[in-house]
């Protein structure tokens, strides 16, 4: 019945879409403008019901369902439902935002990205799954038999949940206040409620399936306005990834939309797209280097092996979500050129919604844009639903059903999950209110943190059977404390820490990722006598259950 009804409730809330889409056709502005626009608000609307209905329809009373989706998404879902997580406001909005106002340097950002589905794959996806329970930090306080491990793990998911949510809710803010007339704050606040609404009827299940839904809108969303964009460019309009060079090529010459550009503007807008025009070699391999392991070591990304059925469907629905990604990041491009073709000197201040003011100036209407701001608020909602679970699930089972009250119920652990979410939604609007950076920029720094705490130990905690409780305190305490400080330092704009510096906060890992490793392996053999035997034979047999070996009592392996 619950089935019939979600299919009921997807059929109709297509219907209600592409009746808006129909709906006032042909209505043009030429500016990014305030005020309530009717017909993004009706796709906005008709969609937000479907999210919230589904989640009620989805409605769980289990730990194992509000956590991991009682484990039963199969490998295309699961891969829909990562695309989704991972195609944040950061992705659908930021990547195309820096692509249009840094160019060339840009695309370190979808490498990277990228390229961590190549580390999960091969380092974590199977390993993670075979191990079967519900969160990262879980896994590090079993495999290292330590709660003090557990709860630092813990810990940083936690702020990486903010930090990566704060992100989220720019990107929120600004589509909610372009379709609602909405100021800035009051947008934070309408998205933080949605979000909170159908995370706490549901829980990973209603998320999951929700997830599955957003993909569909925000990629079908994406994707659409650009035949009618690269038309109006000029292009044949059949595959407008394809079509894009020759507009680009146009800009090297200075022609733009606006007419030809002066000499000076030419030159620096052929800065931007030549190599390091923005940037150099060191602080773009910092950068891919940080997003590569910031995207494997991420807990909101990794909870969902946790979800599927088994190894097999992990590793599949690893692929099936680097190749929905895919999709989007072929795109982002054409949105930066177009970006630039329509508004040559636009800079930072429409960097964050080019995606909106590109088809706005090129005046595509009102219906097309509509449906292009509700993929963007798609995207920045299905992410965060994600991180406040991987957050939630982090205070209230890690903390308190695993450390604090072991013997809990059931439904004591719900509730305590459902307040902390709320809770952290609070948290979060208040960061989102004041942003320290652009949206992928702050997106960054949550990698960072990511990839210097739990990617290292996560990596050796599965590949390397020496590494111990005390090398992993180490080496997490370790990435912590100098991700914190570099983010600290890039708030308080010290060179050393800003985007030209030596250990910038989006691109920290280069230095602090690999000191991590090696911290954690000195001090894991430095302190191998003080570890008691039973750490050794949990540790060893864990180890051997997630690499299908038997179990052992002799400690040793």
């Amino acid at each position: 019945m619950k089935k019939q009804s979600l299919r009921l409730l997807t059929s109709l809330s297509m219907i209600l879409l592409f009746s808006g889409l129909t709906f006032a056709a042909g209505e043009e502005i030429t500016q990014i403008k305030p005020g309530f626009k009717l017909v993004p608000a009706i796709i906005m609307i008709a969609l937000l019901c479907v999210y919230i209905g589904v989640g009620f329809l989805s409605k769980v009373s289990s730990t194992s369902g509000y956590w991991v989706a009682g484990q039963g998404i199969g490998k295309l879902g699961n891969g829909a439902a990562i695309a989704s997580d991972w195609m944040s406001a950061a992705s659908f909005m930021g990547v195309a935002g820096l692509l249009y106002l840094k160019g060339w340097f840009g695309l370190g950002y979808i490498v990277g990205w990228t390229g961590g589905y190549v580390l999960l794959l091969c380092l974590i996806a199977a390993q993670i799954r075979r191990f079967g329970k519900y969160t990262i930090p879980e896994f590090l306080g079993d495999r290292y038999n330590s709660h003090g491990v557990r709860m630092i793990a813990a810990s940083v998911t936690v702020i990486i949940a903010i930090t990566y949510s704060t992100a989220q809710f720019k990107g929120i803010g600004l589509i909610c206040g372009w379709i609602f007339g909405m100021d800035y704050t009051m947008s934070v606040f309408f998205a933080a409620a949605v979000v909170c609404l159908y995370m706490l009827i549901s829980g990973m299940a209603g998320v999951t399936r929700n997830q599955q839904i957003q993909y569909v809108v925000l990629i079908s969303a994406f994707l659409l306005p650009l035949w009618f964009l690269i038309k109006k460019a000029g292009g044949v309009g059949v595959l407008p990834q394809l079509e894009y060079g020759k507009i680009l090529g146009d800009l090297m010459d200075g022609k733009t939309a606006l007419g030809q550009l002066d000499a000076n503007a030419t030159e620096a807008l052929r800065r931007d797209f030549l190599p390091w025009g923005h940037g150099d070699f060191y602080h773009f391999v910092a950068l891919v280097f940080t997003l590569m392991v910031g995207t494997a070591g991420l807990p909101h990304i990794m909870i969902r092996f946790y979800t599927v059925k088994n190894e097999d469907t992990a590793r599949k629905s690893v692929l099936w979500g680097l190749f929905f990604i895919g999709l989007l990041y072929w795109s982002s491009p054409v949105y930066a050129i177009l970006g630039k073709f329509w508004n040559p000197a636009g800079g930072a201040n429409v960097a964050d919604v080019i995606i909106l003011s590109a088809p706005e100036t090129a005046e595509l209407g009102t219906p097309f844009i509509g449906y292009l701001a509700a993929g963007a608020l798609a995207a920045g909602l299905s992410t965060v639903a994600g991180l406040l679970v991987a957050g939630a699930s982090a205070i209230a089972h890690d903390w308190y059903t695993t450390v604090l009250r072991p013997d809990c119920s059931d439904r004591q652990a719900l509730q305590v999950g459902r307040m902390v979410t709320a809770i952290l939604c609070i948290i979060v609007i208040f960061f989102a209110l004041h942003p320290i950076a652009l949206i992928a920029q702050i997106v960054a720094m949550a990698f960072a943190l990511a990839g210097n705490t739990i990617f290292p130990v996560v990596v050796l905690g599965i590949w390397y059977s020496k590494s111990n409780k005390y090398g992993a305190l180490a080496g997490m305490c370790f990435g912590l404390g100098m991700t914190l400080l570099a983010m600290f330092g890039w708030s308080a704009e010290i060179a050393a820490f800003g985007g030209e510096g030596l250990l910038p906060a989006t691109s920290s890992a280069l230095i602090v990722c690999p000191l991590a490793f090696l911290i954690n392996i000195v001090v894991s053999n430095i302190m191998h006598d003080k570890l008691d035997e039973d750490s050794q034979i949990k540790g060893d047999n864990l180890l051997r259950k997630i690499h299908n070996l038997p179990e052992t009592n002799d400690p040793g392996f």
